[in-house]
């Protein structure tokens, strides 16, 4: 095998706090991504990686193969009805992207196509041949006659505004350039969207007026600090356009009334910081027609329900519905006619609870299995007495219920189909509980086949990210049974940082805290270890953007506990980055991590954990590092120069590979065929760094 590519190191100085720290890769960070030098680099790895696992594209062909195999290319999901419309996306065989559809007759199940169903995107057609596609918005107007759409041809997160009729298929000639996330329509004549500032931060909501041309469109709020971002939608009662505005610690709502979209919107409570709530309109004859409003006021730290009339929503009308419990946190509402759906975590599991309006009694949706993922599906309307959910396990597909909210009887609409003669039986899932170096308990969710014996001779893959409150729950993968066939156990370390154990969790493992995310993630391996699932020859670790800088931490932690590593795109430059000011997200970002620009105990802090930062000449494990030239959102040049590090000071003999789409961004391949394929790739790197026969 060749040599390792090698960036020429043009060292340049960090200054900060009177600290002077080295950049011997700064030209990578320098460049731009059309550079023709970093562009060469970027191939000469992709090239070295190409080589250096030449011998498992055997592997990766079989592992690709069999994914495919057991996935129903050509499927339907499950219908949902809004306003006399079926709506339903399909998949066919031999195509990367799904087609939206809808129809005035319920599709059935088994995908068959009826009569006078329209289609009304196919994103097959609209990728044509670009390497990267994704689709944004998707809004059909109120008179159902339009369909607002958007799309992204790069990866890097700035969309493409157009509007379809959706009975011609033909587009209006209204095209809006340079759009982010979030959309709404105010009437069928009237839509709003959201623009980014130059650092990528959504600040900025605009109004559109059909037939007019975007020069015109009017500019109806903007946010100033750069610590907030903007977003805009409809809510799900219809009633009012609702722009949200947040940072990490603190929220505000203002509102529109759909009955007049030319409106000037209007606060629903002034921003306090620290204050953090979310707005529900949840009209019903029981109650009358009022807010709901999910808030950690008044030191409400797992957060509590209080409710409000709709004609004065402010914060001197609120009035407890439910009161903050310290060992349950409230994520959310779902509200209906004569119920409320209140999902809620605890014991590093989500639920669902359904209140009955009408009489206050409670009850929560059962549950089989010990470990599992539960969410909300799609639920339109608000006068009906079925929730629609989805369930999920580390051994069940994802399957799709109807449940009666008063007789609780539930209804299988559909579980994920798994070709070649899945049986569940033979898998076992669970959860173990780690001691972190504090003492705090740090939970594990695992499956492997079952009659597995813990005598320490199995390969394990752990996984984990630990950051801005985002739960990892334990659900099913098709594409993981590849690995599980092997006798590879799989686990997830649900570690502070994340959300799994309410906000004191999250709290934790963030600002200077954070190295907590880190102890957990390694006392979870510990504890794999000992229980005899795993050794450290046999143990991986992945993770990916925050997970991406767990993975690196860690290594320079405890290299001797992983034989292998995984980092998607990570964020392992994080000091260099979160110092500057003029890149995409950063200032957001100081409410996670701390502001090292103007605080010496945060830039201290951070220096101590940054994976680029910290990796010492130690003998690492086997790493693949990934990234996307058009990612917004964790530079290509991270990655990069982390691996350049790693190899010229890891004392062992073990590579270390970057893997760059050049043609995407943060999310990877967007084609479901390309994601399964570059699945199988990183499959075949942890079956081979670990031994694991193909």
């Amino acid at each position: 095998m060749s040599s390792p590519p090698v960036a020429p190191k043009r060292p340049t100085t960090i200054s900060a706090h009177g600290d002077e720290r080295v950049d011997e890769w700064a030209w990578l960070r320098d460049g731009t991504r059309a550079d023709p030098e970093v562009i060469a680099h970027l191939e000469a790895e992709n090239a070295y990686v190409k080589e250096g696992l030449a011998h498992t594209e055997d592997l990766q062909t079989s592992l690709f193969e069999e994914m495919k195999g057991r996935i129903q290319e050509t499927d339907l999901s499950v219908p949902f009805k809004r306003r006399g419309w079926w709506y339903v996306v399909r998949t066919e065989e031999g195509k990367q992207y799904g087609i939206d559809c809808r129809a005035a007759t319920r599709p059935a199940l088994d995908g068959t196509a009826v009569a006078d169903e329209q289609i009304l995107l196919d994103e097959n057609v609209l990728a044509g041949e670009s390497d990267y596609f994704a689709v944004g918005a998707f809004d059909v107007s109120p008179d159902d006659d339009l369909l607002l759409y958007s799309t992204d041809h790069s990866g890097s997160e700035q969309y493409t505004l157009k509007v379809r009729d959706i009975s011609s298929g033909e587009d209006l000639a209204d095209v809006v350039e340079g759009t982010y996330y979030g959309t709404a329509w105010g009437d069928s004549r009237t839509f709003f969207y959201v623009r980014c500032d130059d650092a990528m931060r959504p600040w900025q909501v605009w109004r559109h007026s059909l037939g007019t041309h975007p020069s015109e469109d009017v500019k109806v709020f903007e946010e100033p600090d750069e610590r907030f971002f903007v977003g805009v939608s409809r809510t799900r009662s219809q009633a009012f356009i609702e722009i949200s505005v947040g940072s990490k610690v603190t929220t505000e709502t203002w509102l529109i009334h759909t009955s007049e979209p030319r409106g000037e919107p209007f606060v629903v409570e002034p921003r306090e910081p620290g204050v953090e709530y979310e707005l529900y309109h949840a009209p019903s004859a029981t109650r009358g027609d009022r807010f709901l409003i999910v808030t950690n006021v008044d030191g409400a730290v797992n957060f509590k329900i209080m409710e409000t009339p709709v004609e004065t929503p402010g914060r001197e009308s609120w009035v407890e519905v439910e009161p903050h419990r310290p060992d349950v946190k409230i994520e959310g509402l779902l509200p209906f006619e004569r119920h409320v759906v209140v999902f809620e975590r605890a014991e590093a599991l989500r639920r669902a609870r359904v209140v009955n309006l009408e009489d206050g009694s409670s009850h929560v949706v059962e549950t089989p299995e010990e470990v599992y993922a539960i969410a909300p599906s799609a639920n339109p309307e608000l006068n009906t007495s079925v929730l629609r959910f989805s369930y999920t396990s580390p051994v069940t597909p994802n399957s799709v219920f109807d449940y009666d909210m008063d007789s609780k009887a539930r209804t299988l609409l559909k579980q994920t189909p798994v070709l070649g003669g899945y049986d569940s039986t033979q898998l076992t899932c669970g959860r173990l509980w780690a001691t972190a170096p504090d003492g705090v308990k740090v939970p594990i969710s695992y499956v492997h086949k079952a009659g597995l014996e813990p005598d320490g001779t199995h390969a394990c893959l752990l996984y984990g990210y630990g950051s801005y409150e985002a739960s990892m729950d334990p659900a099913f993968s098709i594409l993981r049974l590849s690995l599980l066939d092997r006798g590879v156990v799989f686990a997830i370390a649900h570690i502070r940082g994340g959300g799994e154990m309410g906000r004191p969790w999250y709290d934790d493992g963030k600002m200077l805290h954070k190295t907590n995310t880190f102890t957990d993630f390694i006392a979870a391996a510990e504890h794999v270890v000992a229980e005899g699932f795993t050794s450290p020859e046999r143990l991986a670790m992945r993770g990916g953007s925050a997970g991406g800088l767990l993975i690196g931490a860690v290594a320079n932690m405890r290299p001797d506990l992983f034989a292998a590593a995984v980092a998607e795109v990570p964020f392992v430059d994080c000091l260099t980055t979160i110092l500057d000011e003029t890149l995409p997200l950063t200032v957001t970002e100081w409410e996670e991590w701390g502001n090292p620009v103007a605080d010496r105990e945060v830039y201290d802090y951070m220096k101590s954990y940054s994976p680029y930062d910290n990796v010492r000449e130690v003998a690492y494990p086997t790493i693949l590092a990934t990234a996307g030239l058009n990612d917004p959102r964790v530079s290509y040049w991270e990655p990069a120069k982390w691996v350049q590090r790693l190899r010229d000071r890891s004392t062992g003999d073990r590579p270390v590979y970057l893997k760059t789409e050049i043609g995407a961004g943060h999310q990877g391949p967007s084609g479901r065929y390309d994601a399964w394929k570059d699945e199988a790739f990183v499959h075949a790197f942890l079956l081979d760094a670990l031994g694991v026969e193909g």
